[in-house]
């Protein structure tokens, strides 16, 4: 859902350019939420920055038109520039309309368009970095972690770092899903005989799964209620083999075909597995994009950081 920056520029001086804004942030999507946040606080930057400029006393030398119509564009540079910045006007907004229409908040509500205009634009994702998520992907609000969750995401770092080269998807975003989907590892899939599965994204035993099965009781969300189901599950070998089902689901899948186009942003990538239905809880996206962060943050503070 991320905007154009001409889009943004027209946000700042033509309010009628909010209306399809507004009637997606109406669908209570919270990157259509953060997005529109960012916008309200560009146009009041604008605002602003005009009654700055009509109290200021001019001589009348140099009035006119071009000059007025310049320094116009100048203003809506300037507030387009200084909006949605962390810990702004735009994160306020975005918090009131988050509760107002019932939407969990999203980390450091992190904008889509994170990447640069020049790699939005050739379509070129940003270097891989041995583990580390893409500096745009991460959030600079910090996020409180814990001794297991260290733990879980030291343990596997090897193995995502190596799927991450293969794949291209960032290694953060793997283990911040595996992290979630196993509760840190506490909870994860385990055969009849109580060996592991490795499997760590919960991923289900399709009719065209030929490989080995781990049948276990979860729970699914129906109609927005949480029901308790036997489901069979794939079951692998080794965590490594986890990582490489869960990429080529993710890349080949054309079901996840706009959230592997979305690995810039942390927010833009739950929100994109949500919509192609790869979980039935419908905060999944908020509660995935807390536990990306949490690697990240993780990933940032210790020395094994980026170590295959």
């Amino acid at each position: 859902m991320a905007l154009s920056p001409l889009v943004n520029n027209q946000l700042a001086t033509d309010s009628r350019s909010l209306d399809n804004l507004k009637l997606q942030a109406g669908q209570k999507d919270p990157a259509a939420i953060q997005e529109a946040a960012k916008q309200f606080e560009s146009l009041f930057m604008r605002e602003m920055l005009k009654s700055m400029r009509e109290a200021t006393m001019k001589s009348g030398m140099l009035d006119s038109a071009q000059e007025n119509m310049g320094t116009d564009m100048l203003d809506q540079q300037f507030s387009v520039q200084m909006s949605g910045k962390p810990g702004g006007l735009s994160d306020l907004i975005a918090k009131q309309l988050s509760r107002q229409m019932g939407v969990p908040e999203t980390p450091a509500f992190e904008t889509p368009s994170t990447l640069s205009l020049g790699n939005r634009m050739s379509g070129v994702l940003p270097g891989k970095s041995q583990g580390a998520a893409p500096a745009s992907a991460t959030s600079t609000t910090p996020v409180k972690t814990t001794a297991s969750q260290a733990a879980f995401v030291q343990r596997l770092q090897g193995a995502a770092a190596k799927v991450e080269q293969q794949s291209g998807i960032p290694a953060s975003y793997m283990l911040g899903q595996a992290g979630h989907e196993t509760g840190w590892g506490k909870h994860e899939i385990k055969n009849a005989n109580g060996s592991p599965s490795y499997n760590l994204f919960g991923i289900k035993a399709g009719p065209g799964w030929t490989g080995k099965v781990a049948t276990v009781t979860t729970t699914e969300y129906v109609n927005g209620e949480a029901r308790k189901t036997t489901a069979k599950f794939r079951a692998y070998d080794n965590y490594e083999q986890s990582f490489q089902d869960y990429a080529k689901l993710i890349n080949q899948s054309p079901r996840y075909a706009n959230a592997r186009q979305q690995t810039g942003s942390v927010v833009a990538f739950a929100n994109e597995l949500q919509r192609a239905g790869y979980a039935t809880d419908p905060s999944y996206a908020s509660k995935l994009s807390k536990a990306i962060n949490t690697t990240q943050q993780l990933q940032r503070n210790q020395p094994w950081r980026g170590v295959a």
